[in-house]
């Protein structure tokens, strides 16, 4: 389970470090950050999938994505006795992602190329530093694997830490390229966990959403992000996977309903029974609301569960009486997964947070910053260049 997440300088988060639980809700006003907070989650992610440098570049660039307002605010800025104004900067400029789990923490630090100008590809940002370490906080006793520029150095069995890598290209991480079942085991575990963290953000229910129509299904143990291979997902819950648990969850939304999944030529497809009708709905039948709860619950309950589930915004098209449901399901799966739920559904949050193992933050603006009212700070050190 991960047990803290830091960011610093993205968007609206200019440093922010959050103590997580078994379901962690994130909600606020609009423009409170919640979204950016989401992203850099999956910012994260893809660095072990080798793409932080592209998913960068897609939000317009480094510049795009920095903490746009000054390094730091002045008392008098605060209080509102002078406007909010740059100063000279002490720091350079910096974008730091991390996270610690019970076993290990990660962070990586990216800055501006040190060669601007010369090359077509100079607004991509590079990596300065990463670091993985043992235990809650980074130090110098701890550190299993260090990056500095093109340099890793990894913790061996005598301990001694020994360059492994020393000409890393800047767009590279060591988490890709140093992770070693011999001189790397704990980058490779590492990157394996982030890996397997899902996000659902864009599960989709328009007329035209891939899960209304029959596909070509293979076992599925995991929920597609688009949700497209829907049928064969439920068909690998009923076969493999806690199937008591899926009817229960369909119940709960739809008394007396139940699905069941139809297999014609290779291709499958959903069908839902409801009390009252004579014949199934087909999934290009059901309402926007009812296929996301599928959906939702498709992801929740897969039968090869996740080390962390992000859900951005679930409740979207659900009728508030299914966000009762949805929050026993969400709790449901936390027993088996961490689960971060991304949410402006007041109902839905307060459903959720009574539950044991809940932790709830609610993100303010002040002054352009991001920031949430009486946070008890957890332990934290950035790597430095």
């Amino acid at each position: 389970m991960i047990l803290t997440l830091a960011v610093s300088g993205y968007r609206s988060l200019r440093d922010l470090v959050l103590p997580l639980d078994r379901v962690t809700l994130v909600t606020g006003a609009n423009g409170s950050g919640k979204s950016s907070l989401y992203r850099s989650i999956r910012l994260l992610a893809d660095v072990a999938q080798g793409r932080a440098i592209a998913s960068l570049a897609a939000e317009g660039g480094l510049n795009s994505t920095l903490w746009a307002g000054p390094e730091a605010f002045s008392r008098a800025m605060k209080q509102g006795e002078q406007p909010v104004q740059g100063t000279l900067r002490k720091g350079v400029v910096s974008l730091k992602l991390g996270f610690a789990d019970e076993d290990y923490g990660y962070a990586i630090d990216l800055g501006l190329p040190a060669d601007s100008g010369l090359s077509m590809f100079s607004m991509d940002p590079e990596i300065k530093v990463e670091a993985l370490w043992a235990g809650e906080a980074l130090s110098r006793s701890n550190e299993i694997a260090g990056r500095n520029g093109p340099s890793v150095r990894v913790l061996n069995d005598r301990g001694q830490r020994m360059p492994v890598l020393q000409n890393l290209a800047r767009f590279d991480s060591m988490m890709t390229h140093a992770a070693d079942p011999k001189d790397g085991l704990e980058l490779l575990v590492m990157r394996e966990r982030m890996r397997a963290w899902r996000f659902y953000d864009h599960l989709r229910t328009d007329r035209e959403a891939p899960a209304r129509f029959p596909k070509i299904g293979t076992r599925t143990p995991v929920l597609g992000a688009d949700g497209g291979d829907l049928a064969a997902a439920v068909q690998t819950i009923l076969e493999i996977g806690d199937h008591t648990a899926f009817a229960e969850a369909i119940d709960d939304a739809f008394p007396g309903a139940n699905v069941e999944i139809t297999v014609n030529d290779g291709y499958f497809e959903l069908l839902m029974r409801q009390k009252g009708l004579l014949r199934p709905l087909r999934s290009s039948e059901l309402s926007d609301g009812t296929l996301r709860y599928l959906l939702l619950t498709a992801a929740l309950l897969s039968p090869r569960p996740a080390p962390l589930v992000v859900l951005n915004e679930p409740e979207t098209s659900l009728h508030p009486a299914l966000l009762e449901p949805l929050a026993r399901l969400i709790a449901r799966a936390a027993e088996s997964t961490q689960v971060l739920v991304v949410s402006h559904a007041d109902e839905l949050v307060s459903c959720l947070a009574p539950h044991p193992g809940c932790v709830r933050y609610d993100l303010r603006k002040e002054l352009g910053e991001t920031v949430v009212d009486g946070l008890e700070l957890p332990r934290w050190n950035w790597p430095k260049r």
